[in-house]
């Protein structure tokens, strides 16, 4: 201790003169550099008087001594006081307090971003209401079979549903539409039927080879008319199909053949012109269908394929379920609101939207998603339907542009009554009268495929928003990407589609979901064989790191045996481990990448492999309790994008015949023992030199287990790895094994036939003297010398100096071999 507080007393008071306060500071502190001023200290009058001249410690990191100097004094007297004021000491003399705490500055959120259609840009999520999130989805039309088109859009919004839920923690309200009313629908319900009515009649031979020459005059002229380039193809195959069938049965007709004969031709033509003669009959009959049931059944066999589908796509079911057919009514009043706001009009029965009267408003704009498609009539008209682009329905509007909120049923069409006399929702209006029941007058996510974004998504948001009087019906509007099959457009109207259930007997559910999770939701995804391929290496990838970590886990310790000592290896693992996940954290906060979020895992696990291999080689246990944290990271992030599907504790399950049998936990004990088993047996057959023992071991390993789905991996020097898998999957492997081993095989065999037909020429070579080696070249040289070497060419002509001499050098060479090979038979070294 330095003095007194009596002895500081003259100090303080020169420096309490001093009038300038950062004078003032700066000589305090470096009379503070001088002395104790801590624990221990009697604080002096004087203390308290410079104390009382300062608010707050300096900020310059230069006056320290001063700055802890005021926090001592401050934890003893309890904060500066203002002139004249009482300072009352807080706790006892000499005692030291603690010191100021500053909260760390920390680094800001990171904000999860969603491509909106509204703005073609990523903007930041920030729903309507706290954590709800309100989401409606376009769902299918259903007249035919679900196809990868439509997985491309379920699945990819049922990984985005799940990341917002289970990831990023919204309560998401998720509705879905089922269109059961629609053209498409009418239309291929009207064929259906007439189509079937026309073969329960069964036809003669004849009449149906009529009947096929009658469709096909309309449909050839629907060909010529046709100007786009894949439908015009797709027409041509379909008119040359038809005609390549119809062939046989008119031969058989013209030349009498029995009518069971013909009758089996007929079968045959009818099968491939069934669209055409469906058409047909459509064009001439449809208006006879009057039964309002006939337009039920159809959607309502394929709405449960559909719902079958996505359950077997592992497609999580939506909050609610919305049918057209169940909401005509809200449709009805949906739309004579829109009519009573003045954006709507009736003609003829039925009732258009004003899209110039809506445009002109200053409330509403027309065209939010693709205004550059404005006025796009072939759009327009697609958007329409089939069934309602006629001359007398187009004439019925006050502009071009306008669309049918309510459209007038004509004869062989369902009804429904209205205002307007009897008639059927407009396809667009059917989805803004749902969504509104259910969502009000603004939901925070609307999505549904690229292709729906004009007219479709453009129309809604117009009615939508002349019926509530508001320019927000949507908050954020999501579209996913369009899907190709191998570089082509995908189309169910060119029939250029694949069915899910076609789909998923060439892949798994989880494959085609991870296909989709390694490219953006938003952008066009190639559906291709070069695409799956990429999905399943990256199953089998990640499945093997799952292996490989349940193996390391199921090596017996005792509890403490658990938590081991971190290396060096474990202290880097750790932190590219924690780097790994901020990075996928960034990456979902970006739009939902998933792409990248893909390769991040790839990445962590490709640093696990290596750690893990490092440990083997030198013959170390990894940490136990670092990979099962990898390894539950993963596989937790598996489960929100939905590639795992069950509860799974860690990697991809294992089931038994019975869906809850897990059978990982069931038999793998079992393994194990057969595995330490078969090693003691193998252990002594090697001390014993019992070849057979161990070829019976390596059959058990590669010909027996593999087709139960058990793989054994042997180690020098490290017991047996069980892993149980895929049996298909295991059995690829092996004959992917046996087929690089045959072509290693046939690769060593050519190369030793290679060699030895080498040595042979090479022999061969050496045998014959070099006197004889020119002599039998007489196409060449007509004139040799005393030693067999050419002297002239084949006319005569005396050789050049430049080519006696390089013929010279080749006799001098064979010379050189022929002489080692007189050496060889005089040594005996070849018979």
């Amino acid at each position: 201790m330095s003095g007194s507080a009596g002895e500081q007393a003259p100090a303080y008071r020169s420096i309490l003169s001093i009038s300038d306060e950062a004078a003032r500071v700066r000589a305090l502190n470096e009379h503070l550099s001088t002395r104790s001023y801590v624990q221990g200290y009697s604080w002096s009058q004087a203390d308290v008087d410079l104390f009382r001249q300062l608010s707050a410690p300096p900020a310059d990191p230069r006056l320290f001594h001063v700055a802890r100097w005021f926090r001592h004094i401050e934890a003893v007297l309890g904060g500066p006081c203002g002139r004249g004021e009482p300072c009352g000491r807080q706790a006892s003399r000499g005692r030291r307090g603690q010191p100021q705490w500053c909260p760390p500055a920390g680094s800001p959120p990171c904000k999860l971003r969603l491509y909106n259609s509204l703005t073609r840009r990523k903007d930041v999520f920030v729903p309507q209401h706290g954590k709800r999130v309100t989401w409606y989805c376009c769902g299918p039309t259903v007249y035919d079979a679900s196809h990868m088109g439509h997985a491309r859009s379920y699945i990819s919004f049922d990984i985005l549903r799940r990341v917002l839920r289970d990831y990023f923690g919204y309560d998401v309200f998720y509705c879905m539409n089922i269109t059961d009313v629609d053209d498409k629908i009418i239309k291929r319900a009207r064929q259906n039927y007439l189509f079937e009515r026309y073969r329960e009649k069964q036809p003669q031979a004849a009449q149906v080879l009529q009947d096929v020459h009658a469709a096909l005059k309309p449909f050839s002229a629907k060909l010529r008319e046709t100007t786009d380039p894949d439908r015009r193809q797709m027409l041509e195959r379909t008119q040359r199909a038809v005609e390549l069938a119809a062939e046989p049965l008119q031969r058989a007709v013209q030349s009498g053949l029995p009518a069971e004969a013909a009758n089996g031709c007929a079968e045959v033509l009818l099968e491939e012109a069934k669209d055409l003669l469906s058409d047909w009959l459509d064009g001439s009959l449809g208006s006879e269908v009057t039964d309002n049931s006939i337009f039920s059944k159809l959607p309502k066999f394929w709405e449960e394929e559909f719902h079958r589908d996505m359950e077997a796509l592992n497609v999580l079911p939506p909050d609610v379920l919305t049918r057209v057919s169940e909401y005509v009514p809200e449709i009805v009043n949906f739309v004579q609101k829109i009519v009573d706001n003045g954006y709507g009009y009736a003609s003829n029965g039925s009732v258009y939207f004003d899209t110039v009267k809506f445009a002109s408003s200053d409330r509403h704009s027309y065209g939010k998603l693709v205004p550059e498609a404005v006025g796009d009539q072939k759009a327009l008209q697609e958007g329409e339907g089939d069934l309602s682009i006629s001359a007398d329905r187009l004439s019925e509007k006050r502009s071009p542009n306008d669309f049918a909120l309510w459209k007038a049923s004509k004869p062989g069409e369902p009804s429904w009554p209205c205002p307007w006399g009897k008639g059927r929702p407009g396809w667009h209006i059917e989805c803004s009268a749902m969504a509104s029941a259910l969502l009000g007058a603004s939901m925070d996510i609307h999505g549904g495929g690229f292709d729906l974004r004009f007219p479709h998504h453009d129309n809604e948001l117009a009615q939508s928003e002349a019926y509530f009087e508001n320019d927000c019906w949507v908050r954020y509007f999501l579209h996913t990407g369009h899907l190709t099959i191998a570089g082509c457009k995908m189309s169910k109207s060119l029939k250029n589609f694949i069915t899910i259930k076609d789909a998923l007997k060439k892949h798994s559910a989880r494959q085609l979901r991870l296909a989709f999770l390694m490219h953006s939701w938003k952008d066009t995804l190639d559906y291709s064989s070069n695409t799956m391929e990429s999905a399943l290496q990256y199953e089998k990838f990640l499945n093997e790191f799952f292996l490989n970590v349940k193996d390391v886990l199921r090596a017996p310790v005792g509890i403490t045996g658990r938590f081991e000592k971190w290396e060096d290896e474990e202290s880097e693992l750790d932190r590219s481990f924690q780097d790994k996940k901020a990075a996928v954290h960034e990456a979902l906060c970006d739009n939902v990448d998933t792409r990248t979020v893909l390769e991040e895992m790839r990445a962590l696990v490709s640093q696990c492999n290596l750690y893990m291999a490092a440990r083997k080689a030198a013959r170390r246990r990894p940490n136990r309790a670092l990979l099962e944290s990898i390894a539950l990271y993963l596989t937790h992030m598996l489960k929100i994008f939905g590639a795992i599907e069950d509860e799974s504790t860690l990697g991809f399950p294992v089931r038994g015949p019975g869906a809850s049998l897990d059978l990982e936990a069931t038999v793998l004990p079992y393994l194990q023992v057969l595995s330490e088993f078969r090693e003691g047996v193998r252990r002594i057959a090697r001390e014993q030199k019992v070849p057979e023992v161990l070829q019976l071991s390596d059959a058990l390993r590669d010909d027996i287990l593999p087709e139960l789905g058990v793989r054994l991996e042997d180690h020098e020097g490290l017991p047996t790895v069980v892993k149980l898998g895929d049996r298909e999957a295991l059995l690829r492997e092996r004959e992917e094994k046996r087929r690089a081993e045959e072509e290693k095989r046939k690769k060593k065999e050519e190369a030793a036939r290679k060699k030895q037909e080498q040595e042979a020429a090479k022999l061969a070579k050496m045998k014959i003297p070099p006197s004889e080696m020119f002599l039998s070249e007489s196409d060449k040289y007509s004139k040799f010398d005393e030693n067999g070497l050419p002297t002239h060419d084949t006319e005569g002509k005396e050789l050049s100096k430049g080519q006696a001499k390089k013929l010279k050098k080749l006799f001098e060479a064979q010379e050189k071999l022929h002489k080692e090979y007189l050496q060889m038979v005089q040594n005996g070294s070849f018979q």
